[in-house]
């Protein structure tokens, strides 16, 4: 964070940040993640993003902030917590239900976020007539490395920020300005020899500590990529419907983790912990009106049905055969595919708990 003593617009600008309900700030150059490209262009060459190819066609501008806007001369990072109030690894020992990633449980952040970061913008430019552009996850800003410079955290082996006051539940978002505002002390790493993050991995998803292979990846492969899922890793899913928090509720950092002051980051009653059963018989305007200002609903019907597909596939419960069913005929060929394959799982499932158990010929051999 910003010395108050070297400049009192930082300390005024931090103070304006923390009552319009963000959790911390800092200060960076745009230019003070020098090494944000060569990582970029690695994660790209080794294919580990996956299908995003909006990564690979914008790396100049995420590799090099400055390029950006080149007439910024400072990146004001800014934290806002949506810690959980229950523990998310509770869902996943409950098969018949889904299983949502925590930050998707209430409304969009990219929207209370944006207003937050306007609000402080807006202030800013009155006191200051300074130019500034917000960013929240919807352009190519690094916003992980930027956060680090800027002294919020470290990203630590899972590639997450995490910090000392707040854990690594937050999110995160920036605003560039023309403003030369003093530099914050960039955060170092304090993972130590922990490797929690790691280790739980479902999928194994890290190749080693700080790299991330999003084609494992259950957030990626729930949210981000198109059409069946790979059937090894079909399984690895468990109840996880949308996104995965895994990596992140492990975190030993999470002991100090701040409460979410934002009424609008607590869960919906109707997503703490839905039946798969509800969510595989909705159509289009179902799905519509049930994921109304939430970053769910970006994902569409049919992909997200997939998803429950497989939850269900994965459930080993019989009684969900019957919700499963209809889909094996949905308009969709990769919903209809993956309802196909729940059902075999199940009626397998059924088919093997019905067998008589293997005779004990221990007794025979004995004669």
């Amino acid at each position: 964070m910003a010395d108050a003593g070297r400049d009192g617009l930082a300390a005024r600008i931090e103070a304006r940040a923390l009552a319009e309900g963000f959790s911390a700030c800092g200060f960076c150059a745009p230019d003070a993640i020098p090494r944000a490209k060569e990582r970029l262009a690695g994660f790209v060459a080794a294919g580990h993003h996956g299908t995003m190819a909006w990564m690979a066609e914008r790396m100049g501008w995420r590799g090099d902030p400055s390029a950006l806007w080149p007439e910024a001369r400072t990146v004001i990072m800014l934290a806002e917590v949506y810690t959980p109030e229950e523990d998310p690894l509770a869902l996943l020992s409950r098969p018949d239900r889904a299983n949502v990633s925590v930050y998707a449980r209430g409304r969009d952040y990219h929207d209370t976020v944006k207003k937050r970061l306007k609000r402080l913008g807006r202030w800013l430019v009155a006191e200051t007539g300074a130019g500034i552009k917000v960013f929240v996850d919807t352009a190519p800003v690094m916003e992980k490395p930027l956060a680090e410079a800027a002294g919020l955290g470290w990203q630590g082996k899972h590639t997450n920020l995490v910090s000392r006051g707040l854990g690594n539940w937050f999110f995160l978002g920036a605003i560039f300005t023309t403003l030369d505002l003093p530099r914050s002390a960039a955060e170092s790493d304090h993972c130590g020899s922990c490797r929690a993050c790691l280790d739980i991995c479902p999928t194994g998803a890290f190749p080693a500590p700080y790299r991330l292979d999003a084609r494992k990846c259950i957030s990626y492969l729930t949210i981000e990529h198109a059409g069946p899922i790979d059937p090894d890793l079909r399984v690895k899913l468990g109840n996880r419907i949308y996104g995965c928090d895994d990596c992140l509720a492990v975190c030993p950092w999470n002991k100090f983790a701040g409460v979410a002051r934002e009424t609008a980051y607590h869960a919906r009653e109707t997503l703490r912990s839905p039946a798969l059963r509800d969510l595989a018989a909705l159509d289009d305007t179902g799905f519509r009106a049930l994921f109304s200002g939430s970053p769910i609903k970006r994902i569409g019907r049919n992909r997200f049905l997939r998803n429950v597909a497989y939850a269900i596939g994965n459930s080993g419960d019989a009684a969900l055969i019957p919700a499963v069913e209809p889909l094996t005929s949905d308009a969709d060929p990769v919903v209809a595919e993956a309802a196909e394959w729940a059902l075999a799982r199940l009626r397998s499932a059924v088919a093997g708990s019905a067998a008589p158990p293997p005779r004990d010929r221990s007794s025979d051999a004995a004669r």
